[in-house]
């Protein structure tokens, strides 16, 4: 049995389990979420009033968190391994694990469906084109096509953009500011939040809000500052008293009601802690990594989420995040009279049993037979860095 003075090794863990659990549950609720706005869209009965189905950007700030957690952990056992932190192979990595799909579905919507569109006659109408946008997908700002254009079919992408500019500049940060990790990740919180009030108060433009809104560096910082606390502690952080089982389910608890109703509850105390602007979205940053860490983490945790079939969904979650928007499109191109005609709730469930069986076959498909091949090449580049 651990006890208090018990040392733990938290710089050479290989695997945070329940981890793909989460992935898999955030990419589930941004089908939610798209799918009753796009079934709003085209005149279906949806659930869109629920906060339960409005969850896209939450499940896209989980996903932040959980980058900034585990790539500021790796770095940091890197830099304590070999002494240096080897930036060519870290983006090298990075791009055969997120540019093949990326620019896969960047080929798709810009090339392949117009194209298709045209050649079947399909009524859609694309809101840009190829000429007017490449250079934003290109150089990872695909968000900028959604603020000049309007919603599109590769609106998802916008995620992939921020996380990959995010890699750009923290691996090099991390590697000449060795000594100062720590105040570099509050430096990161304290300037976007600066920022913001700046937005709020100063400079009120339309452009910059967005833009300080799409890049959410402050919670990947929020997600660093837990593996940075967790890489430096020498006990286990199971006997800390927020992480004992009581509180454990009060925060849990507290997520769930926020995930589930967040625009439907509407008075003086919800507001305060969940609509500040600010300081709510910083709350429900070091939420989601309070869930990162209780779950993959605390030996005694209330969520138990490894099993190999949540482990599995959640390795296909990134082609479950990329594929969903398109399925839920075609679904409703070729089924929307059938559902009108069905009606509830018989409509709903044979739209989400066609959406989520199509994307996740999808996505296995694109996991076995294309992603797979870059992610052999990045297994292999580990082993040669660890030889």
């Amino acid at each position: 049995m651990t006890t208090h003075q018990e040392v733990v090794d938290y710089k050479n863990i290989s695997l945070f389990k329940g981890l793909n659990a989460l992935r898999f549950f955030a990419a589930f609720l941004v089908i939610l979420h798209h799918g009753e706005t796009i079934k709003r869209k085209n005149g279906l009965e949806h659930f869109e009033w629920l906060g339960l189905f409005r969850n896209g950007g939450n499940a896209v700030t989980f996903f932040f968190v959980l980058s900034g957690f585990l790539i500021t952990y790796l770095l940091l056992k890197e830099r304590a391994k070999t002494g240096n932190i080897n930036i060519r192979t870290f983006y090298l990595k990075r791009v055969l694990r997120i540019w093949p799909l990326y620019f896969l579905l960047v080929f798709i919507g810009t090339i392949g469906l117009p194209f298709l569109f045209q050649l079947l006659s399909v009524d859609y109408e694309m809101p840009y084109s190829l000429e007017q946008t490449w250079y934003y997908f290109l150089f990872f700002l695909p968000g900028l096509v959604t603020f000049y254009y309007g919603h599109h079919l590769l609106e998802p992408l916008w995620s992939i953009g921020v996380e990959e500019v995010f890699y750009l500049f923290w691996a090099p940060l991390f590697k000449f500011i060795k000594n100062h990790i720590l105040q570099l990740l509050l430096m990161v919180i304290v300037l976007k939040s600066v920022l913001s009030l700046l937005a709020l108060f100063v400079f009120q433009n339309e452009l910059f809000t967005y833009l300080l809104n799409l890049f959410q560096f402050e919670a990947m910082a929020v997600g660093g500052l837990g593996a940075f606390f967790l890489y430096s502690r020498k006990q286990s952080i199971d006997h800390l008293f927020i992480f004992k089982v009581p509180v454990q389910l009060l925060v849990l608890l507290t997520i769930l009601l926020y995930l589930c109703f967040h625009t439907n509850i509407d008075n003086s105390i919800w507001n305060a802690i969940f609509k500040t602007s600010v300081l709510s979205p910083l709350l429900i940053n070091f939420l989601y990594l309070y869930l990162i860490m209780s779950t993959s983490v605390v030996q005694k945790s209330v969520l138990k989420l490894r099993n190999r079939v949540l482990g599995f969904l959640g390795e296909i979650s990134y082609g479950i995040y990329m594929y969903h928007m398109l399925v839920i499109f075609g679904t409703l191109h070729f089924l929307k009279t059938a559902l009108i005609q069905m009606g509830a709730p018989w409509n709903h469930w044979v739209f989400y049993g066609v959406v989520i069986l199509l994307t996740l076959l999808i996505s296995v498909l694109s996991k076995f037979f294309f992603e797979n091949y870059f992610l052999n090449l990045k297994e292999k580049l580990n082993k040669n860095a660890q030889d």
